[in-house]
């Protein structure tokens, strides 16, 4: 079996999923290039819970977690499969800590990129929860413990963002503040030199971190896909912009 993947996706604004614009472009062009996985285990920005939590139903739910948009939006189906299976294999790795829990589905976070990496919905997908309760390094090391499923056909995929302040979200700014400029620059020179000791104690950056974003969850995907990611795969690094202001599209893919 071809070792898969770990793939972090800055996903950015839902819109993304009916939007023809340069980041789903991208996304799309990277699905026509990526192996095809047995599975795709999703850590999604926005299933945020107190442990973590992953689905292992047979055909997870759509949950359309976001508010206000146009109706177009709340019309995408993404009626992938789950993967029983791998989630079982997933809540192993982990430990007591891990536990199934099928309240919630796919999100946005998963989804909104899925369906234009993957528009067949073909391909199993189960869905990771960000821990609350867990430190950078805590993430990272989960991320570690999920590897091994990369040797056995499954995707890690983490969907959120390095830069993510809606509070100060400019909607007429092309590119990013220079903070989130800074911090996204941060990250993205501690990612291509393997040193994930910066990314884990991001608050190093200094000022540019503390506007970086105001809770953790969109930033804490990727650290399960770096503990995820192997010395020896090659880094690609895409979309590398920020857009309106306060956010990051910048993605990274280990394979």
């Amino acid at each position: 079996m071809e070792r898969m993947p770990a793939l972090f996706v800055g996903h950015g604004s839902p819109m993304n999923a009916i939007e023809n614009n340069e980041y789903s472009a991208r996304w799309e062009a990277l699905g026509k290039k990526l192996p095809r996985p047995k599975a795709i285990l999703s850590v999604s920005a926005h299933w945020f819970t107190q442990g973590t939590r992953l689905t292992d139903a047979s055909a997870p739910r759509m949950v359309y977690d976001m508010y206000g948009f146009p109706e177009a939006l709340y019309r995408v189906r993404y009626p992938a499969p789950g993967s029983p299976e791998f989630a079982h294999e997933a809540a192993e790795l982990l430990g007591p800590r891990a536990r199934t829990d099928n309240t919630w589905g796919l999100d946005h976070g998963s989804w909104s990129v899925l369906c234009r990496m993957f528009p067949k919905a073909d391909i199993p997908v189960f869905q990771f929860s960000v821990d609350a309760k867990a430190s950078p390094g805590e993430h990272f090391a989960i991320g570690e413990k999920l590897s091994a499923l990369r040797e056995r056909g499954v995707m890690i995929f983490g969907s959120g963002n390095v830069v993510h302040n809606l509070s100060r979200v400019n909607w007429g700014m092309n590119g990013g503040y220079d903070w989130a400029e800074e911090f996204d620059a941060y990250i993205k020179s501690a990612v291509a030199s393997r040193d994930f000791d910066p990314v884990i104690n991001y608050e190093a950056a200094g000022s540019s971190a503390v506007l970086a974003f105001p809770t953790f969850e969109h930033f804490a995907p990727l650290l399960y896909v770096l503990g995820a990611a192997y010395e020896k795969d090659t880094l690609s690094v895409f979309n590398d912009s920020c857009t309106l202001g306060s956010l990051s599209m910048t993605g990274y893919l280990f394979d």
